[in-house]
């Protein structure tokens, strides 16, 4: 996307916005560009971790000026992380990438269209709920009317990546657990996923009912912070952090969980966000501490899957292989921000057993990275075209992953390729197919459970 000559010059005293020992500590090696999708497509050093942190070094010296030429290795990067644990030297990339973003929003005038998309669209509409559903509406009718072929290109590739089977489902503010109490936990709806994935929502929130947890789901919380924090508008998103701390200490509560990568990154980062907040600093790391992926509750043991098909005599292997083959994509802000990699290969081999197969390059991003596809449409269709092609090679039927904005970008690659044979499912919406009674039998007049265990102590 071409930007309009630039007008800024630098700061005649150069502001503070980085981290200078943090970003000292990159020495340059080169492991991170192996790791980086960026370099990977374009070969181009400057669209390199270690390229980006000399660049914004660059920038707060004032040794750049904060023009178009500067801005633009900046916006390329998608903020997926997968340099930070390729860096031996411990460079917190993500939180560099963060201040140096929000630098460039309150200094740097983008040209009139990235402003609209950024601003009124990105900003003003998706964390919103109601206005996402309003603005879904023309959609559907130009749907309707079979119209989305006559749309330009670009609006046609983001209608590409909304599902046509959007379909409300409101969850019940107090849901009680069954069986033997395990705990009570609050769920992050989300602003996205509440409205393009509320099913998912409402599946999540019966398997941690069926897992033995009372479920809070306050109708008040809000935006997590995501979609401001990753695009460097970051008052923004300690606005909404406050927000959802104070609303859920009004609940007892074992976990927050949530069920959205990207959104579970910024609800565990709550504390460093706040740091500098007095007011807020503590509350803040006492809400984090408590926040859980949804893969990191659910864990399914192995022997009680065992011990539950002995009392129908079907044996562990037979369990996996009336599946089809499954593979799994690392959504980004699971593995890379929040190290979560095993629990979900966890989940799923316990359920398919040998048909579990790893997806090659999984460590690379589909392109989403929240709503990069829609600000940087031309990387993130070759990133989509590669996971596909990873995804081809697999042989699988279905591809599971853990967060909405993957899912959009591979259902919509898998409908370019042609594969519509082939189904991308969120890991709650998996799980609750699979471990239904049907697919998960239990002895007569026993009560049908999902097989599954709180998380370890610390986890």
């Amino acid at each position: 996307m071409n930007s309009t000559p630039n007008t800024n010059s630098p700061p005649s005293r150069p502001e503070t916005f980085l981290d200078e020992r943090s970003a000292l500590s990159c020495v340059h090696c080169g492991l991170c560009l192996a790791a980086c999708p960026t370099y990977l497509e374009t070969g181009n050093e400057n669209r390199s971790p270690r390229g980006r942190v000399y660049l914004m070094r660059q920038l707060q010296s004032g040794r750049a000026a904060l023009d178009a030429v500067a801005v633009a290795p900046i916006d390329s990067c998608l903020g997926c992380l997968a340099c930070q644990p390729a860096c031996p030297a411990g460079v917190h990339y993500g939180e560099l990438l963060e201040t140096t973003r929000d630098f460039i929003e309150r200094r740097f005038t983008r040209p009139w269209f990235e402003r609209v998309l950024r601003r009124w669209v990105i900003e003003g509409v998706f964390p919103f709920p109601w206005r996402m559903r309003l603005a879904l509406l023309p959609l559907k009718l130009i749907r309707a009317l079979g119209l989305e072929r006559f749309l330009p290109k670009f609006a046609r590739d983001a209608a590409a990546l909304v599902p046509s089977d959007v379909r409300m489902v409101d969850l019940p503010e107090i849901s009680p657990g069954e069986g033997p109490l395990k705990g009570r936990v609050g769920i992050i709806t989300g602003c996205v996923q509440s409205v393009l994935f509320s099913q998912t929502n409402a599946a999540t929130l019966r398997l941690l009912n069926r897992a033995g947890y009372d479920v809070i789901a306050p109708m008040e919380q809000g935006c997590c912070g995501a979609l401001y924090s990753h695009s460097g508008r970051l008052e923004k998103a300690r606005e909404c952090a406050r927000h959802n701390i104070a609303t859920f200490e009004r609940h007892r509560l074992d976990y927050i969980v949530i069920n959205a990568s990207g959104c579970g990154s910024t609800l565990k980062n709550y504390g460093q966000l706040l740091k500098d907040d007095p007011a807020w600093a503590k509350r803040a790391e006492a809400f984090a501490a408590k926040v859980r992926d949804f893969v990191e509750v659910m864990v399914i043991s192995k022997s009680e899957i065992r011990v539950l098909n002995s009392e129908v005599g079907v044996r562990t292997s037979d369990f996996g292989l009336r599946t089809s083959l499954v593979t799994y994509h690392d959504a980004c802000h699971l593995a890379n921000a929040q190290g979560i990699r095993q629990q979900p290969r966890d989940l799923l081999r316990a359920v398919c057993g040998a048909n579990f197969v790893e997806l090659p390059e999984t460590e690379l991003c589909c392109g989403s990275a929240g709503t990069y596809n829609l600000t940087q449409p031309a990387m993130a269709a070759r990133l989509q075209e590669r996971k596909t092609g990873n995804i081809l090679k697999t042989g699988a039927k279905i591809v599971v992953t853990t967060n909405p904005g993957c899912l959009l970008q591979i259902r919509a690659g898998l409908s370019k390729a042609g594969r519509a044979d082939i189904e991308a499912l969120h890991m709650a919406d998996f799980l609750e197919r699979k471990l239904s009674p049907s697919d998960c039998p239990v002895a007569p007049g026993r009560k049908p459970n999902l097989c599954l265990t709180p998380p370890a102590a610390g986890s």
